[in-house]
């Protein structure tokens, strides 16, 4: 695979959920830059203060995906938000998927199954951008999966977007039912990259990230989240 879809999305926790979503952006942003890959954000949705509820970008390079694969899951971290008064510390999360992008050859898309809604662009807070209606939202009335783009200024652009979208989503659900039906032991071995597992815990006050399915810590967290995720990614690998 020489590209993927990643999706970012604030959980438990409301502002400090989005904020921390926008720390991994920043951390998987600059770790394509030291890696020589490009990335461009296809869709997002920023909180008045700089985070974000969800962030789409796409990253193309050769051995992203191989790469980055293991990152998908939920992200927890503890920390005192910069909103808290009393300095209490807080846990909150954000989940991370990690799609592999798919060729149109390979994911077949009966154009009867989509429902393609369009719409006006918008900016922060809601403030129409465009006056075109550019943004596009296409549901897979099978599945139910609804994409959305508005990032570029026509709408055939935003459709391919959506569209390329969709079918990382369909992809990846098709492999899900596959691993799903493989044995129980085998399961075991190859794991599933179940999001709604807690993968990784960012801890703060004591300067530790700790990936728990490796049961293994690192103790240089500021570093990591500035893009240094060579040691993980590494120790995936042994």
């Amino acid at each position: 695979m020489k590209g993927v879809i990643i999706e970012i999305r604030a959980g438990a926790g409301c502002e400090e959920a989005a904020i921390f979503a926008a720390d991994l952006f920043r951390m998987y942003t600059k770790y394509a830059q030291s890696q020589g890959w490009n990335f461009s954000v296809l869709d997002s949705n920023r909180t008045s203060i700089g985070g974000f509820k969800e962030v789409i970008f796409e990253v193309n390079g050769q051995t992203v995906f191989e790469q980055l694969k293991n990152e998908s899951g939920v992200h927890r971290v503890q920390r005192i938000p910069k909103t808290e008064k009393s300095g209490r510390i807080h846990t909150s999360t954000a989940s991370v998927a990690i799609l592999p992008k798919v060729e149109a050859t390979k994911v077949k898309i009966n154009p009867q199954d989509l429902k393609i809604d369009v719409a006006r662009s918008s900016g922060p807070g809601g403030q129409n951008v465009n006056k075109r209606s550019t943004a596009v939202r296409i549901t897979h009335l099978p599945t139910n999966i609804v994409v959305f783009s508005q990032t570029e200024r026509s709408q055939p652009q935003n459709k391919e977007i959506a569209l390329a979208i969709l079918r990382a989503k369909l992809f990846e659900m098709k492999q899900n039912e596959q691993m799903s039906q493989l044995s129980a032991e085998r399961r075991a071995q190859i794991g599933t990259a179940d999001r709604s597992e807690k993968i990784r815990t960012y801890n703060f006050p004591q300067n530790r990230i700790t990936d728990h399915r490796l049961g293994k810590s690192w103790h240089n967290l500021e570093t990591i989240l500035d893009g240094k995720l060579d040691s993980i990614i590494k120790a995936f690998k042994k």
